[in-house]
């Protein structure tokens, strides 16, 4: 998957819309973000996930985020990139 793959995958889902975030790309669904490209030069694309979205047996390099607005039970998870 690369950074294109990301977004589109991201925008086919019902109600969501790109906007931008301190100057990088990101996905929202009625005002909230939920997928960012902010790492895509880094080689990550960032999903915003509850716990209840996440999937426990398929472990991927997640941290809570400090400066988000999101609620503090959710987490940052990020998929790499082809680049």
């Amino acid at each position: 998957m690369d950074a294109d793959d990301f977004r589109r995958i991201a925008l086919s889902l019902e109600g969501a819309e790109e906007g931008s975030h301190m100057g990088k790309p990101d996905i929202r669904v009625g005002g909230r973000i939920f997928a960012t490209l902010a790492s895509a030069d880094q080689g990550f694309g960032n999903l915003i996930l509850t716990p209840e979205q996440q999937v426990p047996e398929e472990p991927r390099p997640s941290r809570a985020d400090p400066g988000s607005k999101q609620p503090a039970q959710e987490t940052m998870s990020q998929q790499r990139l082809r680049r």
